[in-house]
């Protein structure tokens, strides 16, 4: 059984940083592929980042110059680093993990879910 636990979360100031974290257990965490979303009020979930096991990231285009993810695989643990942070960054942030990054939106594996909330 697949379990992942977000932390991290919780209210900044614009302009301010966020680290993220999402600890795995139930999976060989080295040999998945790891993924970061959010979910803004009244909005789809959205793709903001993923991660294979060869460590290969990719970040969206609306963050990528703010937004870096990495992953530890002693610790089981895949951070999302958030920088420069806009109100519109405002969203329930999910992590989640798939065998592939094609596969990781339909896994069903997610997390509960960490609420970020930029304000000033």
């Amino acid at each position: 059984q697949v379990q992942l636990v977000e932390s991290g979360g919780g209210l900044v100031q614009p302009g301010g940083s966020l680290r993220l974290s999402c600890a795995a257990s139930g999976i060989i965490f080295s040999t998945y592929a790891m993924g970061w979303y959010r979910q803004a009020p009244g909005k789809q979930r959205e793709l903001v980042a993923t991660i294979t096991s060869g460590r290969s990231a990719n970040v969206a285009d609306s963050v990528k110059a703010r937004f870096t993810i990495f992953r530890d695989n002693a610790k089981n643990t895949v951070y999302l680093q958030m920088n420069s942070l806009k109100p519109e960054d405002t969203a329930v942030y999910y992590c989640a993990a798939g065998r592939t990054v094609a596969t990781i939106a339909s896994s069903g594996s997610w997390g509960q879910g960490t609420q970020v909330t930029v304000s000033s």
